[in-house]
């Protein structure tokens, strides 16, 4: 599985996360933050950036715990850029 859109305009850091969301370990994760990065990675904030790549740095078994709520997100992530990939994977399921 590849990223949807190009990173062709993106300055090396977003393209470097944008890159990461997509090669994560396991293909759920790969799934979720790599079309959320496709999706918002070109309009984050620089604060959300920053907040973005500490997502990347935690563990595809953590993350997957906490997108399906079996475990709490840790405060330290719990920010506005986890709160926003964790409903833009739910989004279809409210609908």
């Amino acid at each position: 599985m590849a990223t949807t859109i190009s990173s062709d305009g993106l300055d090396p850091r977003r393209k470097k996360a944008l890159y990461r969301a997509w090669h994560r370990g396991t293909k759920e994760m790969d799934f979720v933050m790599g079309h959320f990065a496709d999706a918002h990675i070109a309009d984050l904030s620089e604060a959300d950036l920053a907040d973005f790549e500490h997502l990347l740095d935690v563990s595809d078994r953590e993350l997957f715990a906490w997108i399906v709520g079996t475990e709490e997100v840790d405060p330290v992530h719990d920010r506005p850029v986890w709160r926003a990939m964790r409903d833009f994977t739910h989004r279809d399921k409210t609908a």
